[in-house]
């Protein structure tokens, strides 16, 4: 049994991740960061919780980009093929769930 504080969770980097469990191949990571990904399209599906802070998250859909804005305990689903990136406002903290070595 483990307990992580998702407030209180820092990195050495933007993007830095604790690894909280691998389910038989999908991983559960809290993310530190303060700075934007990039663009990128996962290996499969995505599960992107906002733990800390505030995200915006940009994704294309049909040749037509959008954003929306993701605080504390919002969740976003990236179907396969969702082209998205997220940008941080400030410092955030966000769990993300996806198959194990995707983007």
């Amino acid at each position: 049994m483990e307990i992580t504080k998702a407030k209180a969770f820092t990195a050495e980097r933007a993007w830095g991740a604790k690894d909280i469990a691998n389910l038989d191949g999908t991983t559960v990571r809290l993310h530190w960061t303060d700075q934007p990904y990039k663009w990128h399209i996962n290996d499969g599906e995505e599960v992107f919780a906002v733990m800390d802070g505030t995200v915006e998250m940009f994704y294309r859909e049909n040749g037509e980009e959008s954003s929306v804005m993701l605080n504390a305990g919002d969740i976003f689903f990236a179907s396969v093929g969702t082209e998205h990136v997220a940008h941080p406002v400030g410092e955030a903290r966000v769990l993300v769930i996806e198959k194990e070595g995707s983007v």
